[in-house]
């Protein structure tokens, strides 16, 4: 963040993320439409940015694609979903998650 400035897109989304409560998930779509102003894609972008460590409390695995399904590829995806299974949410045999039941509900 900027000092005494205005927070940047990034550290919004971060944000939004954080209010991601364990055992939930949102989708890219709606953290950019609860943030304002960017786009899914923009939201795939902050949580890739991720990696160089700097924001290592963003509860990232939470966030998954519009079908249910986490985007990340390779050893990521494996990780992420470890990591909400963990958290108590259940995967079915196509390897989504059932957002009607596990999708947080944070209004506009």
């Amino acid at each position: 963040m900027k000092a005494n400035g205005p927070k940047s897109l990034y550290d919004r989304i971060y944000d939004m993320v954080h209010k991601i409560p364990l055992g939930k998930v949102g989708t890219y779509g709606q953290i950019a439409k609860l943030v304002g102003g960017c786009s899914a894609r923009m939201v795939g972008y902050a949580m890739a940015a991720l990696r160089d460590g700097r924001y290592a409390d963003v509860p990232w695995q939470r966030v998954v694609n519009a079908q249910g399904r986490v985007s990340s590829h390779g050893i990521g995806s494996t990780v992420q979903r470890m990591m909400l299974e963990e958290e108590g949410i259940v995967f079915d045999s196509n390897a989504r998650i059932d957002l009607s039941i596990y999708r947080w509900e944070e209004s506009i």
